[in-house]
């Protein structure tokens, strides 16, 4: 079809070309034979002849053109939407990768190359950008040793402590290249809200089944040492001391146990948030005024700051008031024994417009083994201490749609980090 359109149009202006020259022809051998100067009605014919065979050439090259253009025509508007079609759907795979929930990474495998490690869209950047991972090089390389279509947990160290993520890894090839793409979702967030759930329902269990059986002890051991007074001329003295002894040590001690389990009965029963809109410089002050005038007392010091002043929040103020208290004085028992005592409280907005408060001390900090149980009920290292105040805390920020997290202090001394 292509040879024969291509044949067809050299022809037809063939054609036109010779009308015009047996015009040109026509109109010559009249003018040699000097019929144009006897005749001018013959020379006026010539003429419009002439102007009609022009006519007919122009409108049968004008219509070669178009019938040469209409195929071209008909053809790039298809081509042109099957290729911006193309575009389109490229262009909105492009978003939905760039904007998906997870971190994606390709992991690039060049025979004989060190294996490269490339972020895929907004979260992977977010992941390794300065403030998240502490150290991105750790996590590429956990990435790389990930085993292919399994599902694996890993953690990495984050500016707000430890973060667990779930990873997993498909081979593929693209061009001959050997590749990998990750997935990572980090999960530490939800493990802990589950993690709270669980401890808050094993807490309500217990204190519950245990309040029920020593509420009883107490009251009668005490009903007892009470009926002992009626019958102690009836019995020898001796027996009476003893009696008297383990009724009251009896009830002494079911007392105390009534009221310790009463105080991990608190974590299972924190009222729901009641949200309010918070200005972080009026609460600082308040609780300002509560504990540093102890600070001072031994000669230590308690600072608080808000960058910028009008930073509010969303937030149950007595909740976030208590969990703030609650940090300061395990800050206060931490820095008993160092001279010059300090510890700051900050408020600023850090990456992602997530507001964060800081509660740093300058005392021993936590050991390393340690960390990882500080927030479980129940776990102290304080002879005196009940296990729940840090526990307290996490669960008044999560009722806040909150995370508090312990991170590693550059200096020395311990690092709370509560982020909203």
């Amino acid at each position: 079809m292509a040879s024969e359109r291509g044949f067809r149009a050299p022809s037809l202006l063939l054609l036109v070309l010779l009308a015009l020259l047996a015009m040109a022809g026509t109109l010559a051998l009249a003018a040699g034979a000097g019929a144009l100067r006897d005749s001018p009605r013959l020379a006026v014919l010539c003429m419009l002849a002439a102007v009609a065979l022009a006519l007919v050439a122009w409108r049968a090259v004008a219509a070669l053109g178009a019938r040469g253009a209409r195929p071209a025509a008909g053809k790039s508007p298809a081509l042109a939407l099957e290729q911006q079609t193309l575009l389109d759907n490229a262009l909105a795979l492009e978003a939905r990768l760039e904007h998906a929930p997870i971190a994606l990474f390709r992991i690039d495998l060049a025979p004989g190359a060190t294996a490269l490690v490339c972020a895929l869209n907004a979260n992977a950047r977010r992941l390794v950008a300065p403030g998240r991972a502490t150290d991105p090089d750790d996590l590429y390389r956990q990435l790389i040793a990930q085993p292919v279509d399994r599902r694996s947990m890993i953690g990495f160290d984050t500016e707000r402590g430890v973060e667990r993520a779930l990873v997993a890894v498909s081979a593929l090839s693209v061009r001959g290249s050997a590749q990998r793409l990750v997935a990572l979702m980090p999960v530490e967030s939800e493990l802990e809200a589950e993690a709270l759930n669980a401890w808050r329902q094993l807490v309500h269990v217990l204190t519950h089944e245990i309040m029920n059986s020593l509420t009883p002890v107490a009251s009668l051991s005490r009903t007892a040492y009470d009926l002992l007074d009626d019958l102690r001329e009836h019995l020898p003295a001796d027996v009476n001391t003893d009696l008297a002894v383990a009724l009251d040590a009896i009830s002494r001690r079911a007392g105390s146990l009534v009221e310790f389990v009463g105080s991990y009965r608190s974590l299972s029963n924190v009222p729901p948030a009641r949200a309010e809109l918070l200005a972080l410089s009026e609460l600082f002050e308040r609780v300002a005024i509560l504990v540093a005038p102890a600070w001072r007392a031994r000669g230590g010091s308690a600072s608080f700051s808000v960058e910028p002043a009008s930073l509010v929040l969303m937030v149950d103020a007595g909740q976030l008031e208590q969990a703030l208290i609650n940090l300061l004085g395990n800050a206060f028992e931490a820095t008993a024994q160092v001279a010059g005592a300090h510890v700051n409280v900050s408020a600023r907005l850090g990456r992602g417009a997530r507001l964060r408060i800081d509660v740093v001390d300058n005392g021993p900090g936590v050991p390393d083994a340690l960390i990882a149980h500080i927030f479980t009920p129940f776990f102290t290292t304080k002879k005196q201490g009940g296990g729940i105040g840090l526990a307290m805390v996490r669960q008044l920020i999560h009722c806040n749609g909150g995370t508090v997290r312990y991170a590693k202090s550059i200096g020395p001394g311990a690092r709370f980090v509560i982020t909203f």
